[in-house]
């Protein structure tokens, strides 16, 4: 997720277990052709990250071949091409989703980037632009055509954004027609659901997104899920050690206005649903430094464990 899933979420995610494979935050594949320091920087990883995939995204068959060389010179364990970005400066350059509506094209970059790696590849995409014309059966199958060793399907068109449902009688379709593994992805909001899932629609794994900022445990609940055992709520103790954990690693590496931004947004996630969270979010609006809003952090959590 742009801006989301970065090194530190990463890690924070990773840490607390789960979840089988992490992907970083899409990059452009221009961008890291031309060595761009904070593409660069966006995909730098640890050890501790793997497995990881990283996500990269274009419409020039040679450019996005060109970065997914550098993506396995980096060492990451997987290649994942974006086809299903819905933002409006992605389509322009007919990268992410409007690839689905350019079915030849499509076929042109996976061919191209499959030839340049040894690692596995992976494409992700959505039903297509529009209701009116569904793309994913046929891209799916140039995908796997092409040597893609997975697909992924968000279970919504490029229209819908991230608004109303994923329709994962969908994702059972594109299962149906490939051979390769298809991973569903859309709406999953808990582990309970995420086991569903895969046997609802006989997938081969699910994604998660979105839900994960609200609920970073949610792979770990979902893990539970799949072995048949109840998932545990995390603990008021649990929730203060994930945030100070994770807001730690951002004051180490980021700026002090980039580290503000993050640690604001990051504690609206990691709030919500808890008691007075709403509160503690407004509070933080009229704080002016990380420091100040690690505090704030830190005292709203001993003020509930004391309450």
């Amino acid at each position: 997720m742009a801006g989301i899933t970065d090194r530190d979420f990463r890690l924070a995610i990773r840490r607390l277990g789960g979840c089988g494979l992490v992907t970083m935050e899409f990059l452009s594949a221009e961008a890291l052709v031309r060595r761009s320091a904070k593409t660069l920087r966006m995909a730098h990883f640890v050890e501790e990250e793997r497995p990881i995939a990283i996500q990269i995204f274009g419409s020039d068959p040679e450019r996005m071949a060109a970065a997914a060389a550098l993506v396995e010179e980096m060492g990451a364990d997987v290649c994942d091409i974006n086809m299903g970005c819905p933002a409006n400066k992605v389509l322009k350059g007919c990268a992410g989703a409007a690839l689905g509506a350019d079915l030849p094209l499509a076929a042109r970059v996976v061919a191209t980037v499959r030839r340049q790696l040894t690692i596995p590849l992976t494409v992700k995409f959505r039903l297509g632009l529009t209701e009116e014309r569904l793309t994913y059966l046929e891209l799916g199958r140039l995908c796997e055509e092409e040597g893609a060793d997975a697909v992924t399907l968000h279970a919504r068109t490029a229209r819908q954004q991230y608004g109303g449902h994923a329709d994962w009688a969908h994702v059972a379709r594109l299962k149906q027609a490939l051979r390769i593994p298809v991973i569903g992805n859309g709406d999953v909001a808990t582990g309970e659901e995420a086991r569903w899932r895969l046997e609802s629609t006989g997938c081969d794994g699910v994604m998660i997104g979105r839900a994960s900022l609200t609920n970073p445990w949610i792979f770990r609940q979902a893990a539970a899920a799949l072995r048949g055992e109840a998932a545990d709520e995390p603990t008021l103790a649990q929730r203060a050690a994930l945030i100070l954990g994770h807001f730690r690693e951002v004051l180490q590496r980021e700026d002090e206005r980039t580290a503000l931004h993050k640690l604001r947004k990051f504690t609206g996630w990691y709030t919500h649903g808890l008691p007075d969270g709403r509160h503690l979010r407004r509070r933080l609006s009229e704080l002016n430094s990380a420091g100040a809003v690690m505090d704030a952090v830190s005292e709203f959590f001993r003020e509930k464990s004391a309450a």
